[in-house]
């Protein structure tokens, strides 16, 4: 209860010190009582709150009114984040930075909260570099990018430089500004922070879709399951909305994998004293990080350690005070060796001043020493003085000689010089009247070989000239041929017009006369049909039969072979018929 009371504590003394307790203490204290379920106490409230000295503004204050009749019935059986949002709402208009920000304010309420839970137990409230590290790791580890460290580590260094951490609205505008969370839009910023809250605040340690086969009708479900500290809930979908059971966890509970059966794979079961839950993950790994988390839980209610979270956070702080021990201890070890070294200090300045008295007798004996040694430093400089006069002509005399001396070796240097410059000059003359005589010669040579090439060029220019000519008359006559050819072919394409018109007129012609030999082949049949009922008084002339050839009185190939024998049995046919 101390620990939920310090959490209770931290979100009341954001809206503690932005209300004016003297005229709205009343309403604060009844909206704790409402959101904490703590029952009313009317007279307490208008005792404490009476317009006297003993009221809240006096020295007894508002605390011990808070701890008594408020803090000290909490239960538990109350909604974290209603009571949270109350505070909230008190203390968000006064505080909250006007600048536009990149996170919505429900993602500013919950960076809040996440601020109360990580905060120091200390008042003002701050947040000190390692919280605001650890929550940005979070905050970054959900939005699924890098950490950056050499960026945070950079601004830590500006901020210890200033102050000791940062108060709840300057973290909201350090997570609003997007300064390590560049290159992310809004929706993930917002979707990373209600992670962290759930996570921190709502002690969530892993939530999803899985299926869950039912007690009773033993068909499979889609639920929603949140694990916890002591529990798994389940939903019908994420917006946790329709809650259709629990599972209780304590030390007794156990979680095994199973093998696929009845169609489902990724099965594990889930037992407690009074029932068991079978489940089926959507795959492998989320069966076995599901198992390894429930595993955890459970493993932590045997141990009874509180959730992960809550247990880093202590160790976080109780490192940091372990640091702030041994630093303090430094400083008083620091304090100690500076108060030694004062007092060696102070023997090191006695033995100063006695050292000073001795050196000042020591000087004036080295001042004594000195003055004699300057009275013979005097006389040995008068002596060397002289001696160096004395060395001083002489090398005056050397100098002069080695100068004369100089000046005759440079003059006889510079004569063979111009002996050497004056052989070169002649040898330069000789070779130059050579080349000028070779180049004479050459010049020559080019000159003849220059006009045998004019010469030459000029003949090719006149065939040139010639082949030119004769090209252009082939090329004239060329020419006449492709027009007369042209003509020509003008003159065949008429022609050749002229015969299409011509072979169109034959066409037409050929038709007319095939429509007469179609007239005429149809009433030369009408005449032959009317011949062959006749006796053959008139015969058509026809091309004669392949067979052998009759001949009767109406001559050769007359009838054929089948009309003779018609006409014979006609015949007889008659002669019977006359007798």
């Amino acid at each position: 209860m101390v620990g939920l009371k310090e959490e209770l504590l931290k979100s009341i003394w954001h809206a503690f010190t932005a209300l004016d307790l003297d005229r709205s203490g009343k309403v604060l204290s009844h909206n704790l009582c409402t959101v904490l379920n703590v029952p009313h106490d009317p007279v307490a409230l208008e005792e404490h709150f009476r317009d006297d000295d003993e009221g809240p503004v006096s020295n007894q204050g508002y605390m011990p009114y808070l701890n008594k009749f408020i803090l000290e019935k909490v239960q538990g059986n109350f909604d974290k984040v209603e009571f949270n949002r109350m505070c909230w709402t008190l203390c968000a208009k006064k505080n909250l930075s006007k600048s536009p920000l990149l996170i919505s304010d429900e993602d500013a309420f919950k960076v809040w909260v996440i601020f109360n839970f990580l905060s120091e137990d200390k008042y003002p409230l701050i947040i000190v570099p390692e919280e605001i590290e650890y929550f940005l790791k979070k905050i970054t580890e959900a939005m699924g990018a890098g950490w950056q460290q050499e960026q945070f580590d950079h601004y830590k260094i500006a901020l210890n430089a200033s102050r000791e951490g940062l108060s709840a609205w300057e973290l909201i505008d350090l997570i609003g500004s997007g300064q390590f969370s560049k290159g992310m839009d809004k929706q993930t910023v917002s979707m990373a922070i209600s992670e962290v809250f759930n996570e921190l605040i709502l002690d969530v340690l892993k939530q999803g879709y899985m299926l869950k086969k039912g007690h009773k009708r033993k068909n499979w479900m889609e639920r929603w399951f949140v694990l916890k500290p002591t529990i798994i809930s389940y939903y019908v979908s994420e917006d946790l909305k329709d809650k259709r059971g629990d599972i209780i966890l304590d030390g007794n509970c156990c979680v095994e994998a199973l093998p696929d059966k009845d169609g489902k794979k990724c099965l594990f079961l889930i037992k407690c004293l009074d029932k068991t839950f079978e489940i089926s993950a959507s795959d492998k790994k989320k069966k076995q990080e599901w198992i390894q988390a429930i595993q955890t839980t459970v493993n932590l209610l045997r141990a009874g350690s509180p959730p992960p979270h809550k247990e880093a956070r202590q160790k976080r702080k109780e490192l940091r005070q372990k640091l702030l021990a041994e630093q303090e201890e430094l400083e008083r070890q620091m304090k100690e060796l500076q108060a030694a070294n004062e007092n060696k200090q102070k023997e090191l300045e006695t033995v100063r001043k006695q050292l000073e008295a001795a050196a000042a007798r020591a000087a004036e004996e080295e001042k004594k020493r000195l003055q004699t040694q300057v009275e013979l430093q005097d006389r040995f400089s008068l002596e060397l003085e002289r001696e160096k006069m004395v060395r001083q002509k002489m090398e005056e005399q050397v100098a002069q000689k080695s100068s004369e001396l100089e000046q005759y070796l440079q003059r006889v240097q510079e004569l063979e010089e111009m002996y050497k410059q004056l052989q070169e000059a002649l040898e330069d003359e000789k070779q130059a009247r050579q080349d000028e005589e070779t180049v004479r010669k050459l010049q020559a040579r080019l000159l003849e070989e220059e006009t045998a090439k004019r010469a030459e060029l000029e003949k090719w220019h006149l065939q040139q000239q010639q082949t030119i000519q004769m090209t252009e008359a082939e090329k004239q006559e060329l020419e006449n041929q492709r027009i007369m050819k042209e003509q020509a072919l003008q003159v065949a394409m008429q022609q050749l017009k002229q015969l299409e018109l011509e072979r169109k007129e034959a066409l037409e012609q050929y038709e007319e006369v095939k429509k007469k030999l179609e007239m005429a082949a149809i009433n030369t049949k009408s005449w032959k049909d009317k011949v062959a009922h006749h006796e053959g008084l008139i015969r058509l002339i026809e091309p004669g039969s392949k067979n052998p050839h009759l001949i009767t009185n109406w001559g050769p190939a007359a009838f054929t072979e089948a009309e003779l024998e018609e006409r014979q049995r006609s015949w007889k046919g008659k002669k019977a018929t006359s007798e």
